[in-house]
């Protein structure tokens, strides 16, 4: 894992587009946003990278090669 400032961002995460999809899990209460990936057949959510302005998410969407309209927030 690489951190840069208080960011954790795994690096040696293999997306696979045909069994996972890009969400932000968003917490109600904090705010706080974490990036990654939910598996399409168990449901699991796989943390990479703490979300705390656009750029960072716009860094994800760049890294991982993905569109910001695919990816889903979830709560």
């Amino acid at each position: 894992m690489l951190f840069r400032g208080k960011k954790r961002l795994s690096l040696n995460f293999d997306y696979n587009p045909s069994s996972m999809y890009p969400v932000i899990r968003a917490s109600i209460c904090t705010g706080e946003q974490t990036a990654g990936f939910v598996n399409r057949e168990t449901g699991s959510f796989t943390s990479v990278m703490l979300i705390t302005s656009p750029a960072d998410r716009k860094e994800f969407c760049r890294i991982f090669g993905i569109n910001d309209n695919e990816i889903k927030i979830i709560y």
